[in-house]
């Protein structure tokens, strides 16, 4: 698993017109190339009556599965420069359709690229990028007399509280990244002078906003 990876913040759909052509981006997290094929063939059924529904997606870890389908325009005119842009953003488990609607005016080998490539920009602007982080549930367990400050520490600091447990003592779940425990560790027994107890729990995937790139 890595430690962290940029994808779209939601799933979405973005439509532009140039030359009163209409693209329309679905932009969607996928995990698997199968789940991307499914939406893909649920967008053209959707839009049957559309001249083109062009491809892209990149799937993996590292990119392992990397896809681009022209469906009709002239080869490399759209998947392509598709691909490109989300390469660009540094993302990763996310699928693009565009589906094009004729206006009536050809615009070129050049200004297909361009058109599809933006048509994905502009989604990505719309939708917004994350980087999704590994995070570890820490617990940090204390006393009553101590949990005022050590949560006042906490919601100060840049940690993330998931939820505080109160039985006979009180619980702080946080959210951490693994290469911070340490920190987080020695941070929270500087702040409790040392009264308190750690455990572990699991490990999960959190969305930070990330600004696409230009």
């Amino acid at each position: 698993m890595l430690n962290s990876y940029y994808t779209i913040e939601k799933d979405g759909i973005v439509e532009i017109e140039i030359k009163k052509s209409r693209f329309i981006c679905h932009l969607k997290r996928v995990t698997t190339e199968a789940e991307a094929q499914v939406y893909i063939q649920i967008l053209k059924k959707e839009h049957v009556k559309a001249n083109h529904n062009c491809v892209a997606y990149l799937i993996g870890d590292h990119n392992e599965i990397q896809r681009a389908y022209d469906d009709g325009e002239p080869s490399g005119t759209a998947g392509v420069p598709m691909l490109e842009v989300l390469k660009k953003q540094e993302l990763k488990n996310v699928v693009a359709v565009v589906t094009r609607y004729f206006g009536g005016t050809k615009l070129g080998a050049g200004g297909l690229i361009r058109a599809y490539g933006k048509a994905v920009s502009t989604a990505l602007e719309e939708v917004g990028v994350v980087e999704r982080k590994l995070q570890t549930e820490m617990k940090a367990t204390v006393q009553y007399p101590a949990s005022g400050k050590l949560e006042n520490d906490l919601r100060e600091s840049a940690y993330r509280i998931k939820e505080i447990l109160y039985t006979d003592q009180v619980t702080f779940v946080c959210f951490v990244d693994e290469a911070e425990i340490n920190v987080f560790q020695k941070e929270v027994i500087d702040w409790t002078n040392g009264q308190v107890a750690f455990s572990k729990g699991e490990k999960s995937y959190h969305d930070l906003k990330r600004t696409p790139a230009q």
